[in-house]
């Protein structure tokens, strides 16, 4: 007998559809335009995209690496501490930069670390000349750290809550000091969650856009998705930008099935819940290192968000307030999003709940059927395409059939909200 039609499941399927259908449109324009220039498609594997694709990797790594090794050690000082007052409100903070526009961002480290930001005398003090700014691989660097290194140290933390209380009052019985702790106890998790958070940093910081474009610097500092753009808006050039996705996808993709694998949260949980009960205590010296890592790290993420409200205090708000352009593009802004967001959240329910009503009918012990890993995956693998490549592929389908400028915002919605499910 045939199991009977579930609506969940024709839900889910129907929003695999749109993901599919929005990324194949996109690449269907990319492929049909550069199809004209076969020539200039192979004349892109030159010394200019290895050059690039050197960077890139090489930005990604030395981001990840400063990003993950310093959120371990902030995750298990918030560990060992679970109970100190403005714990809560130190996680609330960390969340922030997930939410924080790229652009917004970018200004605050500039307001702080650029030329004529807020610690230029200090650093020029220091340098013993002008302070040159923060522009190029550093400024790469640090934005990248700002957003990166609370999202790792939010997903140690949870790695680190998951381990029993019962563990920790064997220790305590046992006398266990930090170190041996640490190795027995805390490593072998935070070991487990090292590879598909490492990961996820890195996916994130080798398909960086807005903060290479803007604190770039120049050309020696490009990475693929700036090349991509570059290759699309001022040399309109499909053919290298197609070999470049093609790069660009090839990378991100062997990331992403990395990720699949090791099942990594993407994501985390927003509010997490207080540590359960520990019972070892911190020694005082271990204490004030702990306090000293906690408080730097609330420095270094809240110090770009203080100095973009110290700046936009400073300007003329209420003559901005009653400039026409500013209200219709906050209002536009605001009409975007939210259309987006209902978008982002009805197509992800959907997936989950054909992912759910799946694995319901799957039988014990049997493996997954392709509808059930599409659904489950379906969303991350999103990541894997720029969203430059996803504009500009159905810019060029759409250019001869119809006004593409009267249908972009609903393009601006469509890739806004797929960008959004992971």
């Amino acid at each position: 007998m045939q199991p009977r039609p579930d609506s969940r499941i024709t839900a889910g399927v129907i929003a695999l559809a749109a993901i599919a259908l929005l990324i194949g449109g996109a690449f269907a324009g990319l492929i049909l335009e550069g199809a004209h220039d076969l020539s200039g498609a192979l004349a892109a594997f030159d010394s200019y995209l290895l050059r690039v694709a050197r960077f890139t990797l090489w930005q990604a790594l030395l981001s990840t690496l400063l990003s993950v090794a310093p959120a371990l050690l902030v995750a298990r000082a918030l560990s060992r501490h679970p109970a100190f007052p403005g714990r809560r409100l130190i996680l609330q903070l960390f969340t922030v930069p997930l939410a924080l526009p790229a652009i917004v961002a970018a200004l605050g480290i500039l307001a702080l670390y650029g030329r004529a930001g807020y610690f230029a005398g200090v650093f020029a003090g220091l340098g013993g000349g002008e302070w040159p700014g923060i522009y190029g691989l550093s400024g790469i660097l640090v934005a990248h750290v700002f957003f990166n290194l609370p999202l790792a140290t939010r997903l140690f933390l949870e790695s680190l809550g998951t381990i029993p209380a019962d563990q920790w009052r064997l220790a305590s019985q046992l006398g266990m000091s930090a170190r041996p702790a640490f190795r027995l106890i805390e490593w072998p998790v935070l070991r487990a969650a090292l590879p598909g958070i490492a990961g996820l940093v890195f996916m994130l910081c080798i398909t960086s856009f807005t903060i290479v474009l803007t604190l770039g610097g120049g050309p020696a500092a490009t990475t693929l998705e700036v090349a991509i753009y570059q290759a699309l808006r001022f040399d309109f050039d499909p053919a290298r930008a197609v070999v470049l996705t093609l790069l660009q996808i090839a990378l991100t993709f062997i990331v992403v099935v990395a990720l699949t694998r090791l099942g990594a949260n993407a994501v985390g949980d927003a509010n997490l819940p207080v540590a359960p009960r520990r019972y070892l205590s911190a020694g005082r010296m271990e204490s004030v290192l702990n306090a000293s890592l906690i408080t730097l790290a609330l420095l270094f993420v809240a110090g770009p968000m203080a100095a973009t409200v110290v700046s936009g205090l400073e300007a003329d708000l209420g003559r901005l307030a009653g400039e026409e352009a500013v209200r219709r593009a906050t209002l536009t802004s605001a009409g975007l999003a939210l259309l987006a967001a209902l978008l982002s959240v009805t197509l992800s329910l959907a997936l989950i709940a054909a992912r759910r009503a799946l694995a319901l009918r799957r039988r014990a012990g049997s493996a997954m059927s392709l509808l059930e890993h599409a659904a489950d995956t379906g969303a991350g693998f999103v990541l894997v395409v720029p969203p430059i490549v996803l504009g500009a592929g159905w810019f060029l389908a759409l250019r001869n059939i119809t006004d593409v400028f009267a249908i972009a915002p609903v393009m601006v919605v469509a890739v806004n909200a797929v960008m959004a499910m992971p």
